[in-house]
């Protein structure tokens, strides 16, 4: 299955994915028409810096996920094919308990629609919307072996480029 992965170092912190998930999550799904929605569209991504690195997070999709542990109403489920955690809007009473448990803190409160936000990766798209919007390609959705081999040469490359300068 593919995840959506992040390249810390690529990650300029310009907050493209955060614009494009929001749009995507809108009635209109385009952003000037976004803007003037009765119900403000929200992102379900979230870019953080510390230091000197951004970081976007967003849901994890977790294999033993707590969210849906935690869910008293069954809102929320995972996929037995894809192993998406997956949110029936419907069912969600605001709670919170999925925010509380969720160890990365990628599960948000929609206050005035008393539900609770997280990555749905897209279902509609081919590509999700933040992976599509980042400029620099800091985040990607692949398979997590080819993003191992991908940071493995980059590493070797780094590795091999300071034994020959030094």
């Amino acid at each position: 299955m593919q995840q959506v992965l992040i390249d810390p170092d690529k990650c300029l912190g310009c907050r493209s994915c955060e614009l494009a998930c929001a749009v995507a999550h809108s009635s209109s799904k385009n952003l000037f028409d976004a803007v003037a929605e009765v119900v403000s569209p929200r992102s379900r991504i979230a870019v953080e810096r510390s230091g000197e690195t951004n970081f976007p997070i967003q849901c994890r999709h977790c294999s033993e996920p707590q969210c849906i542990k935690a869910c008293m109403t069954g809102a929320l489920t995972q996929d037995p094919t894809q192993g998406l955690v997956v949110q029936d809007a419907q069912k969600c009473v605001g709670c919170w308990m999925c925010v509380m448990v969720c160890p990365f803190g990628a599960i948000v409160q929609d206050s005035s629609r008393r539900v609770a936000l997280k990555c749905d990766r897209c279902p509609d798209r081919t590509e999700p919307a933040c992976v599509e919007a980042c400029p620099t390609g800091a985040i990607t959705c692949q398979e997590v072996e080819g993003y191992s081999k991908q940071k493995r040469q980059a590493f070797l490359q780094r590795f091999t480029c300071e034994e020959v300068s030094a």
